[in-house]
């Protein structure tokens, strides 16, 4: 299976971003509005310039609450992994669990065109082994 099969299934295909001026506090703002985790940092909504969570909000705010009001460029992560949507989903699941990271970018020719979260990942996963399983109880069970 490829990621583009996961972005397909997906009942949203936009990607909220935010732009790098845009206060902390609107971020939360967007990440509560549309129920996310994760929102990609784009200056044009094309381009990844970064990506920004929850848990880096809380990191930085535990820190200092002033945090809130500065720009999501401070807290964001700037060196993105992203992924291509020809990329197998075994492939994106080994990056995924190595490095730590719930939410990978999907670019294809430099244009940002998806986002696959962990949930996406292993709702997958089990859709797959439903499958198989599905597949192995009818062969068993052929009359």
């Amino acid at each position: 299976m490829r990621i583009s099969e996961i972005l397909r299934s997906k009942p949203r295909h936009d990607v909220v971003t935010i732009a790098p001026d845009e206060t902390v506090r609107a971020l939360l703002g967007l990440l509560a509005e549309h129920n996310i985790g994760a929102v990609v940092v784009s200056s044009d909504g094309e381009t990844v310039d970064g990506i920004v969570s929850e848990r880096d909000v809380v990191r930085r705010l535990h820190e200092d609450e002033s945090v809130l009001d500065g720009a999501v460029s401070a807290i964001m992560t700037s060196d993105v992994n992203t992924a291509a949507s020809d990329t197998p989903v075994d492939d994106l699941r080994v990056v995924m669990t190595e490095r730590r990271i719930r939410h990978v970018p999907v670019v294809t020719d430099g244009r940002l065109t998806g986002i696959i979260s962990i949930g996406d990942v292993v709702k997958s996963s089990l859709d797959q082994l439903q499958f198989e399983r599905d597949q192995l109880d009818h062969y068993v069970h052929q009359t």
